[in-house]
């Protein structure tokens, strides 16, 4: 379903990603952790065409999209919710939502907001509260059904868990999976909290200075002592 093969990237003279090779089959989730900094928001940021990559492709359904617009590569099934969210402050709830859908079909939108909602009833309560002034896990979760509301094949999730409580975290993470499992969405999350997001994925990814060291299923990674030493401090948080 997405296919990185042999990328590089960066921002001006700052080299980011060095041959970068990644794969997610349709239906999976796939994690990659890493420290802060390692590159994985920039991998992410590349795939949605911003920046470029300067060298290597990116595939997506066998089709490459490297060089397209970022508009034409989200029409082609993709969705981005970003790090830190950045959902519209000064919208509602369900103009947030219908940003999110603006590029689909307006005959699916009824059904998809109910289905997001479904997925996350703390927006059905706040659908007319403006974005700024919900929680971070709310927040979140807007960003996530905002995502949503294209009917993405693949979900690309950046630090989905950054900043929330841990009872919210795993919250998040559980709704993800259903994302996955009850909806069919293809999932590709950038974690820094390794245990939930190894726990989660099927298959997962260790990014160290803009290269990917280690692949491996999540339950093997997680097994791993020098991951375990590295990212998980000895144990699960």
């Amino acid at each position: 379903m997405l296919r990185v093969e042999g990328l590089h990237s960066g921002y001006g003279r700052i080299q980011a990603l060095h041959g970068v090779d990644i794969s997610v089959a349709e239906g999976e989730i796939v994690a990659l952790v890493g420290a802060n900094g390692a590159g994985k928001t920039t991998l992410l940021m590349t795939i949605c065409g911003n920046p470029r990559a300067s060298a290597g492709r990116v595939l997506l359904g066998g089709e490459d999209i490297t060089t397209l617009p970022t508009h034409h590569i989200m029409r082609r099934g993709l969705a981005h919710s970003p790090e830190g969210r950045r959902i519209f402050a000064r919208m509602s709830v369900l103009e947030n939502l219908q940003m999110g859908a603006a590029l689909g079909d307006p005959a699916h939108f009824a059904g998809d907001l109910d289905k997001v909602l479904e997925l996350f009833p703390r927006l059905k309560e706040r659908l007319a509260q403006r974005g700024g002034t919900l929680s971070g896990g709310e927040q979140q979760m807007l960003a996530i059904g905002r995502a949503l509301m294209s009917r993405p094949k693949v979900l690309l999730l950046d630090e989905p868990s950054l900043g929330l409580a841990p009872l919210v975290v795993r919250q998040i993470f559980e709704i993800v999976a259903a994302i996955n499992r009850d909806q069919g969405v293809t999932v590709f999350l950038v974690e820094q909290n390794a245990f939930h997001a190894l726990k989660l994925a099927h298959r997962g990814y260790v990014m160290v200075n803009g290269r990917v060291t280690m692949t491996g299923s999540g339950a093997d990674l997680l097994a791993n002592p020098e991951i375990r030493a590295q990212y998980l401090d000895g144990g699960a948080p």
